[in-house]
């Protein structure tokens, strides 16, 4: 049991990564003014949000089947990483067709991403709870 016990291990402390850069963005967004230095660092962001994400992914693949389980939770837990996944890269491909001139674009584009990664925090949390209640 070992074995199972560093598997969820690593997938909490994923989770953890995850959650931190997602939070990192946030704070990027409310705090950078201008637009490009904003993008510069989110796109900078963006492979390592989707890595921590597949690590995710994959090592809750790894618990589930260990232990012969595809529950609810693990049903929303899926649901939860393919919808986080979609969003950001909505997010992404709404940030990298805008150009330094369009000032109109890039402050909406701010408040789109606020509301992104509210979405994004919001989802890991509320997962979180329906795991530890199912």
């Amino acid at each position: 049991m070992d074995l199972m016990s560093d598997a969820i291990s690593t997938h909490i402390f994923t989770i953890y990564i995850f959650l931190s850069i997602m939070i990192f963005n946030f704070y990027s967004v409310n705090t950078i003014k201008e637009f490009i230095p904003l993008a510069k660092r989110l796109k900078f962001m963006t492979p390592l949000y989707h890595l921590s994400n597949a690590i995710v992914m994959y090592t809750g693949a790894i618990v589930a089947a260990y232990a012969h389980e595809f529950s609810f939770t693990v049903i929303l837990m899926i649901i939860a990483s393919i919808f986080l996944l979609v969003i950001e890269i909505k997010r992404y491909k709404k940030m990298r067709v805008i150009q330094s001139a369009d000032v109109k674009l890039q402050s909406e584009f701010i408040i789109y991403a606020k509301k992104i990664y509210t979405i994004e925090i919001a989802v890991i949390v509320a997962v979180y709870i329906l795991s530890k209640v199912f």
